[in-house]
């Protein structure tokens, strides 16, 4: 577990980045406490940012909520994917199960589809502290940062990802997956509400299925 906070530190250090834009931006929609609240309870950068986006248009909490969910559906997946190798009953499972994490998830994959539990949960140890601090951060003193664009905060988010993706990119089936994915949501993002197209993409694991030839 030692060896999985060490290997989670460098994705920490985009995770507090990342969580102070998310102070900054939820600040004035859902107040400083609101904001640090809802990261140490949902902890989930991506819904994060669209339902409170969702409620700064003007849309309803139920809207808000709805947004998170469509971008949290990913996890549906990588937590089944993940569940072989968490221990416990259910409710010690379950907790377990709050550890996974796009990063972690990626740095405790050996790309055959097993997983190491210590890395998944001691990876998911200092990206939590870091999202927590940075949105404390961020709700605090954004009044001093000022506008996240200026900072380049706003590159963080997308920038990590596409890191997490090179990294899974070993194999044919990989890329195929990754190309089909991009595809899907270049097409639905003009035309479909934000989530939707995460959700769509991730149809594309499906490409994990087939079986190769023998």
């Amino acid at each position: 577990m030692k060896h999985g906070v060490r290997a989670g530190l460098p994705a920490a250090l985009a995770t507090i980045a990342v969580g102070i834009s998310f102070g900054v931006l939820a600040e004035p929609v859902i107040g400083a406490a609101g904001a640090i609240v809802m990261s140490i309870i949902v902890y989930a950068g991506s819904a994060q940012f669209a339902a409170v986006s969702t409620l700064a248009a003007g849309g309803t909490a139920g809207a808000a909520v709805l947004a998170g969910l469509l971008m949290n559906a990913r996890f549906l997946p990588m937590g089944i994917a993940v569940a072989p190798v968490l221990r416990g009953g259910r409710v010690r499972r379950a907790a377990e199960g709050q550890t996974v994490v796009d990063a972690s998830w990626a740095i405790a994959s050996d790309g055959k589809g097993n997983f190491d539990r210590e890395l998944l949960i001691g990876a998911t140890i200092p990206q939590a502290l870091a999202w927590w601090t940075g949105t404390a951060l961020g709700a605090l003193g954004g009044s001093l940062l000022g506008d996240p664009e200026t900072l380049g905060l706003d590159a963080i988010f997308p920038a990590f990802f596409l890191g997490l993706l090179v990294h899974e990119l070993r194999d044919g089936r990989a890329l195929v997956a990754a190309a089909i994915a991009a595809l899907l949501a270049l097409m639905l993002i003009p035309a479909v509400p934000a989530g939707v197209p995460v959700v769509a993409a991730s149809a594309a694991a499906l490409v994990g299925l087939v079986r190769r030839p023998a």
